[in-house]
């Protein structure tokens, strides 16, 4: 199983960005989500949801400002970032179960 992130960039405070994460070979997990890494700090969830019902669940310092979305005929998972702050800067790893992507940076700033 592999799972690679992209769509990470630079944007500026009140911007938008699109993630995605597509899974490859075979796997029956329950669910796929996002976490986030910034300088110094330790790694922290973000966003998950299920493949089956599409149940969602968010960190709080992203709730009304994030989206996680699925394509399952495609086993991509989708996550849409809108009003970014600075404090959102972070490298954004998919996951699913024990595996993890590479990363890929966000970063807001003027």
């Amino acid at each position: 199983v592999q799972v690679m992130e992209s769509g990470g960039g630079l944007v500026q405070p009140g911007g938008s960005l699109r993630l995605s994460c597509i899974a490859s070979g075979f796997f029956s997990s329950y669910a796929m989500g996002w976490y986030r890494q910034a300088p110094g700090k330790v790694r922290e969830f973000v966003a998950t949801i299920t493949w089956s019902r599409g149940q969602t669940y968010y960190a709080d310092s992203v709730k009304g400002r994030f989206t996680i979305s699925r394509d399952n005929g495609n086993n991509t998972v989708y996550l849409q970032m809108d009003n970014l702050k600075p404090e959102d800067t972070a490298i954004y790893y998919c996951n699913l179960d024990q595996f993890w992507g590479q990363g890929t940076q966000v970063t807001v700033s003027s």
